[in-house]
């Protein structure tokens, strides 16, 4: 008869394996920190949307606090540690990675074939053998540098993503493997050779599919602590047929054992190295995107939170906001915040704010008074961080008129924020007022 643990357990085991069950250290960040954070969670998501702030810089803010935005991506894709491809969706991962990776990009190449050879090729034949000869005699490039390769008007778009027929170019022969992202200024791929931007690890043979497999499975173990199947298995997108043999090979080679967590409907698989902290204790707003709430079906199973992206819901039919930030703390998701960052006016904005309306499973509701000050504190940072001056409470949410009393309370960070930033930091403001009204908001 397999263990059984309490919900709570269950959070704080996971929290802890995630680097969010205590308070951030007090030290300066850096490669090491981020180096860190791959080897121990081994995706890094990216995404587009920098309202507040793009999502891959924001996992090692909610861990470690304040760090230079710039020194990451000189780490991720200047450091010949990491590479970018599709792990979690688009994402950076440990270079060490690469070999078990080779499958996905043989399927990729296998999905876009068809495509290339009837649409691309056909229209624009040699198109990809002229991307990717410039791509290797001449990277980095990015899709501009290459719109000389198109016939007829330059930035002509057509299909996938509407793509013009260099950039599809470009796409297919990174997701294929046979170009790599050498950098991302202004969040614009660089591709070059892989053999330039790989090194040595673009030479490695891809071992087996079952092998690579597992041992994307491991790492996901690894980094979750524990975890039913599926919440593992979405880790690096793995299908639930293969799945169920990965975590049947990781309890036979002892790297975790079955248990049952109460109120949850399937077995969990806990990590050998697993450890309950006892208590959780830190705080911290965390982007859609962090591993520790995108897989849905876990976030609310574990925390109790129902969350969707509300980007793409037109904005009179938003429940919380554009574009919400989950807010830890302790071992519960206690709110949720829109979040944006008003550069001309200096001001990090929470547009709305919300109080959960539910606990986490078998855990005590937080006051609206306890999130809202721990919520206010982590604003501060968060505008420091950004190297914002003030920090703006807009009366949409039921949290709004603690979190405003709360901001206007809190000091300022003594610690200025990490951004290169000309000139004197005034002292921060807060400009807040109450109300709980949640009327339709006008697009940011």
């Amino acid at each position: 008869m397999p263990e059984t643990l309490t919900p709570a357990e269950a959070r704080r085991i996971f929290l802890h394996a995630q680097g969010l069950a205590r308070k951030r250290p007090n030290r300066r960040v850096g490669d090491a920190q981020f180096r860190a954070y791959l080897q121990q969670q081994g995706v890094l998501q990216l995404d587009s949307v920098s309202v507040f702030a793009r999502a891959h810089y924001m996992p090692l803010f909610s861990r470690f606090g304040p760090y230079d935005p710039d020194a990451l991506d000189a780490y991720l894709w200047s450091s010949g540690e990491t590479f970018e491809h599709w792990g979690h969706e688009a994402s950076v991962m440990p270079l060490d990675l690469l070999p078990h990776l080779r499958h996905r990009m043989d399927e990729q190449g296998t999905r876009w074939r068809r495509y290339v050879q009837d649409k691309l090729e056909r229209s624009k034949p040699g198109i990809v053998k002229h991307v990717e000869a410039a791509v290797h005699e001449a990277g980095p490039l990015s899709a501009a540098d290459l719109s000389h390769l198109e016939d007829g008007a330059p930035g002509r778009r057509g299909g996938w993503w509407n793509l013009s027929d260099t950039k599809l170019a470009l796409e297919y022969l990174f997701l294929t493997g046979r170009a790599a992202v050498a950098g991302r200024p202004n969040f614009q791929r660089l591709y070059d050779a892989p053999h330039r931007v790989w090194g040595e690890a673009h030479e490695q043979p891809a071992p087996p599919v079952p092998e690579a497999q597992q041992r994307l499975f491991d790492v996901a173990l690894a980094s979750a602590g524990i975890g039913t199947v599926a919440d593992l298995a979405d880790h690096f997108r793995i299908k639930k047929t293969p799945a169920k043999r990965l975590a049947a090979s990781s309890v036979e080679r002892g790297l975790a054992r079955w248990v049952r967590v109460q109120g949850w409907k399937e077995p969990a698989l806990l990590a050998a190295d697993a450890r309950d902290p006892g208590r959780a204790t830190g705080a911290a707003l965390l982007s859609p995107f962090d591993p520790a709430c995108r897989f849905r079906d876990r976030l609310e199973r574990m925390f109790g939170m129902e969350y969707r992206i509300e980007i793409y819901t037109p904005a009179r039919k938003r429940r919380y906001g554009y574009y919400t930030l989950p807010f830890l703390l302790g071992d519960q998701m206690v709110g949720r915040v829109d979040l944006k960052s008003d550069r001309k006016a200096s001001a990090l904005v929470a547009k709305a704010s919300w109080l959960e309306e539910r606990p986490a499973p078998a855990a005590k509701q937080r006051t609206p008074d306890e999130v809202a000050a721990a919520l206010a504190a982590e604003l501060r940072t968060a505008a420091a961080w950004h190297g914002l001056d003030d920090v703006v409470v807009e009366p949409v949410g039921n949290l709004a008129p603690a979190l405003a009393h709360a901001v206007s309370d809190t000091a300022a960070p003594t610690r200025a924020g990490t951004r290169a930033r000309t000139g004197s930091r005034r002292t921060a403001s807060t400009s807040a007022s109450a109300g709980t009204r949640a009327g339709d908001r006008s697009e940011e």
